[in-house]
């Protein structure tokens, strides 16, 4: 009761709401940049995939495009191969990135080096990766397939296998973008206290505990971020597939993406255009639904 002979609710013992210390105009650039370099292009792309249109002219057509597109006949192997490689590529990066940051973040010899070494692939043009790789996976000129004949051990044709095709450019990626997993994990490690493993020390726990009952909860949220950035970039992959195999040999390589280029190619924009969106939606229904489980998990813990 206050002196007033009113009781005190909730409502009147509440502190004042803060207020941003910034006006509302103040985020209009963004919001202009935001619109003029994502909206606008995400509205005209779902406008021009109901159309049949060229550069000078667009014929209204509806939903003919997205028909087409999911008749052809190596669509279906396209959206296969997309899955399939981006959870080959998300997998193995979050294994070996933690792996590795683990490594690089114990009292090793040359750490800091080893750190740079790891990087350096994710510095490098994917392009350049490709052709890179194109050239050492020959099947028989190959510097690979070379020195597994040196050990008496017949190389497979990496490229030209389509059986092996999509897996080998999949490897490529790895090898690239472990890197960034790895300065992901690093960071993670790093912001745990060294309090629980000293407490874990004294109690008299091993390594290999120290990392299932410390290192690997405590990583979740790198964890996290790693699958999530992994699996966007799987699902999107284009320009290494590009590089290297060109979606072959036949379709066995072919993505989305590399699939919407062939239509794009050919001068079927409107078909592309409805690959792309067809691509937006998959990465969507993928990713939201996983982004929201791996969030759960985190709050949980």
């Amino acid at each position: 009761m206050t002196q007033s002979g009113l009781a005190v609710t909730p409502a009147r013992i509440a502190a004042p709401r803060r207020r941003s210390p910034y006006p509302g105009w103040f985020f209009l650039p963004a919001a202009i940049i935001y619109g003029v370099l994502f909206l606008l292009p995400t509205v005209a792309s779902l406008y021009f995939s109901l159309t049949r249109w060229t550069l000078f002219n667009s014929t209204f057509i509806g939903l003919d495009n997205f028909a087409q597109f999911l008749r052809e006949p190596f669509l279906i192997k396209g959206l296969i191969n997309t899955v399939i490689y981006a959870v080959i590529t998300s997998s193995m990066k979050v294994v070996l990135g933690l792996l590795l940051a683990v490594l690089l973040t114990s009292q090793i010899a040359a750490r800091g080096y080893l750190r740079s070494v790891v990087f350096f692939p994710v510095l490098v043009s994917t392009v350049g990766v490709g052709i890179t790789f194109t050239v050492l996976m020959h099947p028989t000129n190959g510097m690979i397939n070379e020195g597994l004949a040196l050990l008496g051990i017949k190389g497979p044709g990496w490229l030209v296998n389509p059986n092996l095709a999509l897996y080998s450019v999949a490897l490529v990626d790895v090898w690239k973008g472990v890197g960034l997993a790895t300065v992901i994990y690093i960071a993670g490690i790093v912001a745990i206290p060294r309090d629980y493993y000293e407490a874990a020390r004294i109690d008299g726990a091993t390594k290999l505990q120290n990392f299932f009952y410390i290192t690997l909860p405590l990583c979740r949220p790198a964890t996290s971020t790693v699958i999530i950035l992994s699996f966007i970039g799987g699902l999107r992959t284009f320009d290494l597939i590009w590089a290297m195999t060109r979606g072959g040999p036949g379709f066995a390589s072919d993505t989305v993406a590399s699939v919407i280029y062939k239509q794009y190619q050919s001068g079927f924009y409107g078909l592309s255009t409805a690959g792309n969106v067809v691509l937006f939606v998959l990465i969507a229904v993928l990713v939201v639904p996983l982004t929201m489980m791996l969030n759960r998990k985190e709050g949980h813990e």
